[in-house]
């Protein structure tokens, strides 16, 4: 990689594996030179972290004295009160996730890596010596759910498993197969009497809500449906599930905005009279009245989505419930954002005879929780910190945890390296792996790892590894404090483009600039002078009279025009908003090209990706006046791609089928908007990507119009991704894209109707053969 020849041409410099060689140019020989480097190797000595603030998993014991817990994929146990903390030992080189009691009050089962694999393993919380693994699968075992009695226990295997484990024998089997993901699976979990277990696999990429029958062996789908139904928990009396559902959008590939939390009556009970309550008060009491009845979930068959009924807000979107009962009354705890948009807790409470009450538990941020229920008390983890949770006050109260441990970074890294490789393995959208031996290029790379010297080195092998697999929408990211920089400088846009060939001389001001004003400040021809009263020298390069640590309130420019000195305030923007500001003027000028040659009769809309603002620009310009007229371009050359490839369809399909009128006004017609009763060209280009593609094959597909330009960068995965012990993140191309005869579009891209190139030099001088083909295209369309 990388070659640069010296500036006498005889030697050239080159990287390979990571290492330094020299090329000699007549004799045709190549060495490594010899050199040494003096660094403070820092990888491999103890850093000190802090539990406090960090904890990912927990687990309270069965006698309720005893906390487990989980920080930096250490493991850990302490009084419930968190004051006496000790660390159980396991391997330094992996990572623990989950972590939970069993029913003796003194040993832990929990997951931990094994090469990137998690596994189950079992030790004493008592006397830790060593481990125990208790599979050895090549897969990632998750979710873990324990029977009331903690004597089996349900988790999910790999993409495909719902396994049981005999918590005695810590034997696991094979209960479902299903279709369930690797990523973000919900948890499955017993009964209350232990005979069900519901889990959540998926139909045409949205969730249902299932459950198996132990005894039986036997599965009911509860819900049947086309969107996605998902986080179902059972009530502890099992009479109801509780899951959150959208009832009419699906969660792909948008996810859902208005998901709210329902439940589903499984039996068909009938509800209660207050004239039999009067009647109870007069039942002669007999001894033994006061124990608890055992709970039987019972099952009538039917329709089960005729049963539910929405529980909590009608608005916002809510997920993860938790149902306790208490005394009469059951308790919802869920996470909504109906509350101005911002996700936290909220409750709503459920009692026989009384309106159901919701309320607020906390107002803090909050993406997702941990409820453990033990003895009547409520612990709750949420944003690393594990709290007492008081559900009838609302009170959160933390759980003081001062422990201090350590690990070293290069143990941290080798794990993270395995995890994340591992994750790759089990989720990349293509189980070939583009013809690459994924294996092989693990232990390829993995050569390089004790080499490593910081979180750049880490990221830069990782990521080469995934480029080995030509695929795209990948990464692998890691940042520490470590890392952090101690300088950093901002550079401050005006909206002044300078002439190329004198750069301090003005060549114009760009629409909607700061300095976009009435009358103009500044003009082109202007020679910028001084800068914040700094004199510029010519000499050096203007760009960095425009750079400082943070950007400037305001700057004071001067300029000379025609010997008079213009003096000039300005509030500078962003890089990013300078190269927006540009991109804008292109479009503009695309559109004004085609007025001026169409006569306005022709739209022409540019998407610059398929984002969420890219979708309201486009809809807004589609509903306007120009958007109404005998035809319409859609631009999508230099677009990156984003997800809204749907909506952006659905409105260029829309057709007219009726019309209607006023008594004596013009006929209209229905819908509103109809694209697609007039003639459309879809202009794409080498740098059409992502999204983009998935627009154009569509438009194909549908039979829009015509596609005019070069085929597409082949560059279209939809992703997903996963965090690890550290905050790192690697983003995982999990699902491809495909045309209805099969073809990926990550390989083969989209293909234009009427190629049309146009190069470098066309766009130096202003050709504009692309859209001189679209309008040729629609213009004879419309003869």
């Amino acid at each position: 990689m990388w070659p640069k020849v010296s500036a006498n041409g005889e030697k050239i410099v080159f990287q390979k594996d990571y290492q330094l060689f020299v090329y000699d140019v007549a004799s045709g020989e190549t060495t490594q030179p010899e050199f040494t480097l003096f660094q403070n190797q820092t990888l491999g000595k103890e850093i000190s972290r802090e539990v406090g603030g960090n904890v990912s998993y927990f687990d309270v014991s069965p006698d309720g004295e005893k906390m487990a817990f989980v920080s930096r994929g250490v493991l850990f146990i302490s009084d419930i009160k968190g004051k006496f903390v000790k660390r159980i030992p396991s391997h330094p080189k992996e990572a623990v996730e989950e972590v939970k009691w069993m029913s003796d009050n003194k040993t832990l089962i929990y997951s931990r890596t094994v090469k990137g694999y998690h596994n189950w393993f079992t030790i004493s919380a008592e006397n830790p010596t060593s481990e125990k693994q208790l599979t050895n699968d090549q897969d990632k075992n998750r979710n873990l759910s324990l029977s009331g009695d903690r004597s089996f226990g349900v988790y999910v295997s790999g993409r495909n498993e719902v396994r049981e484990i005999d918590m005695n024998t810590l034997e696991s089997k094979v209960l479902v197969e299903d279709e369930l993901w690797g990523l973000y699976t919900p948890n499955p979990y017993y009964s209350p009497d232990d005979q069900y277990i519901v889990y959540s696999p998926i139909r045409n990429f949205e969730r249902e809500v299932m459950i198996y029958h132990r005894p039986s062996k036997k599965t009911i789908n509860l819900t049947k449906t086309l969107v996605t139904e998902t986080n179902p928990v059972w009530s502890p009396d099992g009479k109801y599930i509780y899951f959150t559902t959208d009832r009419t959008q699906p969660s792909y590939p948008y996810g859902t905005t208005e998901a709210h939390l329902y439940r589903m009556k499984l039996e068909k009970f009938a509800d209660l009279f207050k004239s039999d309550e009067v009647e109870k008060l007069f039942a002669e009491k007999e001894e033994g009245d006061k124990e608890e009845k055992k709970v039987e979930v019972k099952i009538s068959e039917g329709d089960f989505m005729d049963r539910l009924e929405r529980i909590g807000p009608s608005f916002g979107q809510q997920s993860s419930p938790y149902v306790i009962q208490k005394n009469g009354k059951t308790t919802v705890f869920y996470i909504s954002n109906h509350d101005e948009g911002n996700p936290k807790m909220w409750k709503t409470t459920l009692e026989d005879f009384e309106n159901p009450k919701t309320e607020k538990v906390s107002d803090q941020r909050m993406g997702g929780f941990l409820i453990v229920e033990n003895k009547d008390k409520l612990y709750l983890l949420a944003g690393g910190k594990v709290n007492t949770l008081d559900g009838n006050s609302n009170k959160i109260e933390e759980i003081k945890i001062n422990e201090s441990f350590s690990k070293n970074l290069r143990d941290e890294f080798g794990q993270m390296y395995y995890e994340a490789w591992a994750g790759m393995e089990q989720n990349f959208y293509d189980g070939n792996f583009h013809g690459e031996n994924w294996q092989e290029l693990r232990d390829r790379y993995a050569q390089f790892l004790p080499y490593v010297r910081s979180r750049a080195n880490l990221s830069l092998i990782f990521n080469e590894m995934l480029g080995e697999l030509n695929t795209s929408h990948f990464g692998f990211n890691s940042s520490g404090k470590e890392e952090d920089i101690y300088l950093g400088t901002r550079s401050m846009e005006t909206g002044i483009v300078f002439k190329n060939e004198s750069p301090f001389i003005v060549d114009k001001v760009i629409a909607d600039s700061p300095l976009d004003l009435d009358p103009v400040p500044v003009l082109p021809g202007d020679e910028l002078v001084s800068v914040n009263g700094v004199i510029v020298d010519k000499s050096l390069n203007r760009d960095s009279y425009f750079v400082a640590p943070t950007m400037s309130p305001e700057l004071e420019l001067i300029f000379q025009r025609g010997g008079e000195e213009v003096k000039v305030k300005v509030r500078p923007v962003s890089y990013n908003a300078m190269k927006t500001w540009l991109y804008d003027e292109w479009m503009d000028a695309n559109e004004a090209y085609v007025d001026e040659k169409t006569g306005d009769r022709i739209s022409y809309v540019h998407m610059k990706n398929m984002g969420g603002g890219e979708l309201q620009h486009f809809l807004e310009y589609m509903v306007s006046n120009k958007g109404n007229r005998d035809g319409l371009i859609l631009d999508l050359r230099y677009n990156t791609g984003g997800n809204v490839h749907d909506p952006v369809l659905q409105f260029l399909s829309q057709r007219s089928y009726l019309q209607w009128k006023y008594r004596d006004g013009a006929l209209t017609n229905q819908p509103n908007f109809s694209p697609s009763d007039k003639p459309i060209v879809l202009l794409i280009n080498e740098q059409s990507l992502s999204d983009a593609e998935m627009t154009a094959q569509g438009f194909k597909e549908l039979g829009l119009g015509t596609i005019v330009g070069t085929e597409t960068y082949r560059w279209i995965i939809f992703t997903s991704g996963q965090g690890l012990v550290d905050g790192s993140f690697y983003r995982l191309p999990s699902w491809g894209c495909y045309t209805l005869d099969g073809r990926n579009l990550e390989k083969e891209g989209v293909d234009p109707d009427i190629r049309m190139d146009e190069n470098f030099v066309d766009r130096l001088e202003g050709n504009q053969k692309q859209l001189d083909k679209a309008i040729e295209v629609i213009m004879e369309k419309l003869k």
